[in-house]
């Protein structure tokens, strides 16, 4: 069976294609270049190397959010094209559990964040590698969660480095955070957890952005001006 895996979420571009349980081609980049220019030449490219062929591919697992609005709808939106055009399922996947899954075998907390502005941040907890919470939370109050879990506490994402001051300020000893190499997302990892998830109807796969877009934040705002 012939998996591609395709992740925008965030700056980081990530893409995969295992075969028979066999990673055969991976890439990834933190370079800020548009991803709506450059994933499909990523696509296309590790296709080439690989040699296989688009018809070939049997799977598609993305990354469903959160993360950036755009980045997220441009990996969710080509995942749903090539599954609706080639007619083979297709899996998502939060983009917090797949940095969370570079580190599947720690004895405690792992906590994989992106940051979400004015000292906002998503935040994926994790034990054992189950889900304990994801959501877009403060800082402040992600930390407390983690504090009161009693555990040793690993952070992994590429936006630890910026709270990573206030970080071991509140939990110390207790905490850790990954080196570089598993601060990006992998493509191969998501398709291994795509491999657990059931597969969605292509029309019915959506991101998550874990909270309201700017523009729906104005027209609720709005509304409740009017009285509506």
């Amino acid at each position: 069976m012939i998996w591609l895996g395709i992740d925008t979420s965030h700056t980081p571009l990530a893409v995969a294609i295992v075969k028979d349980n066999q990673v055969i081609a991976e890439y990834k980049s933190s370079l800020k270049i548009t991803h709506s220019i450059g994933t499909m030449p990523a696509i296309e490219e590790i296709l080439k190397k690989a040699d296989i062929k688009p018809g070939e591919i049997d799977a598609i697992a993305v990354a469903k959010g959160p993360g950036s609005y755009t980045g997220v709808r441009i990996g969710v939106t080509i995942g749903k094209t090539l599954a609706w055009t080639l007619n083979i399922p297709i899996f998502s996947v939060s983009s917090l559990h797949v940095l969370a899954g570079n580190v599947p075998h720690f004895p405690g907390v792992v906590c994989a964040i992106m940051d979400a502005r004015r000292g906002n941040v998503f935040a994926g907890i994790y034990t054992n590698s189950e889900v304990v919470k994801e959501a877009h939370m403060s800082l402040t109050e992600l930390l407390k969660t983690v504090d009161e879990m009693g555990q040793p506490v690993l952070f992994v994402g590429m936006d630890v480095a910026i709270h990573w001051g206030q970080i071991k300020e509140v939990l110390g000893d207790k905490v850790q955070r990954t080196n570089a190499a598993f601060d990006l997302p992998s493509a191969a990892v998501l398709i291994e957890l795509a491999k657990k998830e059931e597969a969605t109807d292509v029309h019915a796969t959506v991101p998550e952005y874990l909270r309201v877009t700017e523009a729906e934040a104005n027209w609720m705002k709005e509304q409740k001006k009017n009285g509506n």
